[in-house]
């Protein structure tokens, strides 16, 4: 499965609702704490070209934050992008 990746802060409640959406579908799931370490703000800075959390990445796609993780999965999509090649994004 592709990887997932999650930057996010421990108090943003946009992020905390990624992350049980991400768990209710039982998608794992790296999630990177940018309020504990700079260069991991740095990080999410330059991959997302966005200062809010969270940040959400499969593969090296830019998915955006809650709101859109939200979207793919009503629309059925994000199961279907879990499943795609992370090269070709197909």
């Amino acid at each position: 499965m592709i990887r997932v990746q999650m930057y996010c802060t421990k108090a943003c409640p946009y992020c905390q609702r990624a992350e049980q959406l991400l768990r209710k579908r039982k998608i794992r799931f790296e999630k990177i704490r940018v309020d504990l370490a700079k260069g991991r703000l740095r990080e999410m800075l330059k991959r997302s070209k966005r200062e809010t959390v969270p940040q959400i990445f499969i593969g090296d796609r830019h998915i955006g934050g809650y709101d859109e993780l939200r979207k793919l999965d009503k629309n059925g999509k994000l199961l279907k992008l879990l499943q795609s090649d992370p090269r070709t994004g197909t």
